[in-house]
């Protein structure tokens, strides 16, 4: 079974990438959710929340995120420390996740497959391309925030051109170029190649 990772940067379409990869019946890990749920249910990473960013992180035991946003936001090094802590059982979540899947290939959509160093565990990496002003549009329109919002969190990524680069395969979500048949050669090249 191959392990695909599908990333690309905010507003670039990587969702929506692989929800049609879904609709091809490809299972998707969904690294940003498993995330979510591991605040809550991995103990130790609640453990290591609490000691770094005090008790009143959770409350009932859910996460205060806006608690955690007062720590992180504006706050590269306090980011960084929680991009450190909840990597790596994200990243052991996906791989456990991976090995039950029966499928030719899986994907792991993660925004960050090469800064959390998730990148290593994967065959192949899919990048899903779109130009800077159409990403800013589109995360303003879909998070009703600013421009210089967004820019703070495009800020906190590796630039896109590289990102690319590092990349085996790149879709094109630019509106210029439809997205189907894009996916579909892409899930005809990775079907060809988990069988070789």
């Amino acid at each position: 079974m191959l392990k695909v990772g599908l990333t690309g940067g905010i507003g670039s379409g990587k969702t929506i990438v692989a929800k049609i990869f879904e609709l091809l019946k490809v299972p998707v890990y969904y690294a940003d959710a498993a995330s979510k749920r591991l605040y809550h249910t991995d103990a130790d990473l609640m453990e290591k929340m609490k000691k770094h960013f005090g008790d009143e992180i959770y409350s009932s035991g859910q996460l205060n995120r806006s608690k955690l946003a007062e720590h992180v936001f504006n706050n590269p090094e306090k980011l960084d420390l929680l991009n450190s802590l909840v990597h790596p059982p994200t990243i052991r979540d996906a791989q456990q996740w991976m090995q039950q899947q029966t499928a030719p290939y899986v994907i792991k959509e993660a925004a960050l497959i090469f800064e959390s160093g998730s990148s290593e565990g994967l065959d192949y990496v899919i990048g899903v391309y779109s130009p800077l002003s159409l990403r800013i549009k589109r995360v303003m329109e879909r998070d009703h925030i600013s421009e210089d919002e967004v820019n703070a969190r495009l800020n906190r990524q590796i630039n896109e051109e590289i990102k690319m680069r590092l990349c085996d395969f790149i879709v094109y979500n630019n509106e210029e170029k439809m997205l189907i048949p894009q996916v579909l050669d892409l899930h005809n090249k990775l079907m060809a190649l988990a069988k070789a």
